[in-house]
């Protein structure tokens, strides 16, 4: 199988070596500086323009419409991996022949679930972030994708999901997860007003997108497996731990998934 894994990045910063890793230079219509190498996600068809809001989905929309040679398809991001082991380095990232392997009996790789324990998905993502997006993206499901909805009202009382919209699937599997998510985040665009919306508060639909990944996995018959994630440079777990129990307070944070 042809496997391209995408690194997303917005800057120049140490890469996996191993083959089949392309590092993408997200919102490049912006962020390209001469000297940096990296696939640009402003050439073809492209959504560069909208990465302040859109995040790494930049990426993965340039993939989608523009690498249509491959079998499958990965996102990961600079500081976050999918592992083959520990420790949780860029020697040990997980590599294509593990990946071939595992593509002959899952659809799907996805990270390790996110659980959040004393909140729901929905609770946790109000509590971070302005609560109409997320309640518009319902309607939106509920008008152009009825049978999606049963998945998103799950997902919603769960109390972790698949985040950080990291990824490898095949290209038909691929297919059917961009097609979904980008005509909700396409519809979603047109409900909701963000133009008072903070920097942060901005990259609504990169947030968003991160719960489509679970509503669009339980709707469909794609099978999936699990693997280990990290952070190069770590995770701040203690500091995101309080910063959770101050979301459930009432206390608003600036930490998101």
């Amino acid at each position: 199988m042809k496997i391209e894994i995408l690194v997303a990045a917005h800057k120049e910063f140490p890469m996996p070596k191993k083959k089949g890793y392309l590092p993408v230079l997200v919102g490049a219509i912006k962020n390209y500086k001469p000297g940096i190498s990296y696939q640009r996600d402003d050439d073809g068809e492209n959504i560069s323009s909208k990465n302040p809001n859109y995040n790494e989905l930049t990426a993965v929309y340039w993939a989608w419409k523009n690498l249509k040679d491959v079998d499958a398809i990965g996102l990961v991001h600079y500081r976050r991996l999918l592992f083959e082991k520990r420790p949780y380095s860029l020697d040990n990232v997980i590599s294509i022949e593990k990946v071939n392997q595992l593509l002959q009996k899952y659809d799907v790789i996805l990270p390790k679930k996110r659980n959040y324990y004393i909140e729901t998905n929905y609770s946790h993502y109000i509590h971070a972030h302005h609560k109409e997006p997320l309640d518009e993206a319902r309607k939106v499901i509920a008008e152009a994708y009825p049978n999606y909805l049963p998945a998103f009202d799950k997902v919603m009382k769960k109390r972790g999901a698949h985040m950080f919209n990291m990824f490898i699937m095949k290209w038909n599997a691929f297919e059917s997860y961009c097609s979904f998510m980008f005509d909700v985040l396409g519809k979603l665009e047109k409900r909701i007003d963000i133009s008072e919306y903070s920097v942060q508060e901005a990259r609504v639909y990169g947030y968003i997108s991160e719960l489509l990944m679970d509503v669009w996995l339980y709707t469909n018959a794609f099978t999936y497996d699990e693997i280990p994630w990290g952070q190069i440079g770590g995770k701040n777990t203690v500091k995101k731990g309080i910063s959770l129990i101050k979301r459930k307070v009432g206390i608003k944070t600036k930490t998101h998934f």
